[in-house]
């Protein structure tokens, strides 16, 4: 993919809800909410202080990780939906 985002900031793919509940009703894609966990695609440089000195971000490529539900800013980049967001966003990453 030729994107990288600048700075603190994260391009995040949602993951795919479930379709199904514990007790096995299906879900319509109508009732479904929008998932609030995603895989890291890619990462900014990292936060620059004052100093000018470059603080790298906690997460990386590939991690799992939980977002608020009103976070990033919706994209679509080579026909694939993601989010953009700033690492402060995320709430954390799954083990």
């Amino acid at each position: 993919m030729g994107f990288r985002p600048l700075h603190d900031r994260v391009l995040v793919r949602r993951v795919e809800a479930e379709e199904k509940t514990a007790g096995g009703i299906i879900i319509p894609d109508t009732a479904q909410e929008k998932p609030q966990e995603g895989e890291v695609i890619s990462v900014g440089s990292g936060v620059r202080a004052e100093d000018g000195k470059v603080t790298p971000l906690d997460v990386k490529a590939g991690d799992r990780i939980l977002f608020g539900k009103w976070s990033g800013t919706e994209v679509k980049i080579a026909g694939e939906d993601l989010l953009i967001m700033k690492e402060s966003d995320i709430l954390g990453v799954v083990a």
